[in-house]
């Protein structure tokens, strides 16, 4: 064997090595029927969307999210009980606080509103990063129902969504890099929310189990979506 073909042979077999770390390493994916058998077991009709636990840096995430997130969960095909008679009516049983509503008795919302399942949602990040070069703003949104009648957790996932707010290359050296820092301030200080809140909520969403008033209602579960939990392998 030549020296020159001692080398083909070496590269072929680490390029099929670094392929198959690239197979091995990547996303996996999994089904609404196997990762939330649960949803199609009590096929529940309602949802009661309980305001969101803030944990992000932004004051006003909880505000701007929840403007976002009842229309979704209805198109979904579930009867979602309106946030502000939710509000009204458990202000009347004196809970103001929603670490109070969270802690409840989960039995309470259905003694309350007759409603089949709770949606739990905590914003971990609400966050603006500011770099010399770069800035980006992340809204990531956790997010479970757990049912009134048996307490188990029927579905749970995240949506993320990172924005770039640099607005783009400025060049032009040390004036360039001053640019584009009052660029990322101008483009965060006008940066829509809410739009970004409802990014993160579609990311989420599309891996929920059809509602009853849905028309592909119990035929969707077989549909794939990245599984963010990936199970170890034996």
């Amino acid at each position: 064997m030549t020296i020159k073909n001692f080398y083909k042979i070496s590269i072929l077999i680490l390029m099929t090595f670094l392929f198959s770390g690239c197979l091995g390493n990547g996303p996996t994916y999994t089904t609404k029927a196997e990762e939330f058998p649960k949803m199609y077991d009590q096929k529940p009709r309602s949802i009661l969307i309980l305001p969101p636990m803030n944990e992000s840096t932004d004051a006003e995430a909880k505000d701007y999210y929840m403007t976002t997130v009842e229309i979704p969960f209805a198109s979904m095909g579930y009867y979602t009980f309106p946030v502000e008679m939710v509000s009204d009516i458990m202000k009347q049983e004196g809970v103001y606080d929603t670490e109070l509503l969270y802690n409840m008795p989960l039995t309470k919302f259905y003694d309350y509103f007759g409603a089949d399942t709770v949606l739990f949602t905590n914003i971990s990040k609400w966050d603006v990063s500011y770099a010399v070069i770069a800035s980006s703003l992340t809204v990531s949104i956790d997010a479970r129902i757990v049912s009134t009648k048996t307490s188990e957790e029927l579905w749970k996932y995240t949506g993320t969504v990172v924005v770039d707010l640099s607005g783009g290359d400025t060049g032009g050296g040390i004036a360039g890099l001053i640019a584009k820092v009052v660029v990322a301030a101008i483009n965060t200080a006008a940066s829509d929310y809410v739009k970004h809140a409802h990014t993160a909520n579609r990311r989420l969403i599309y891996t929920l189990p059809f509602g009853p008033y849905h028309d592909h209602y119990l035929l969707d579960q077989d549909m794939k979506f990245l599984d963010q939990t990936p199970k170890a392998k034996s």
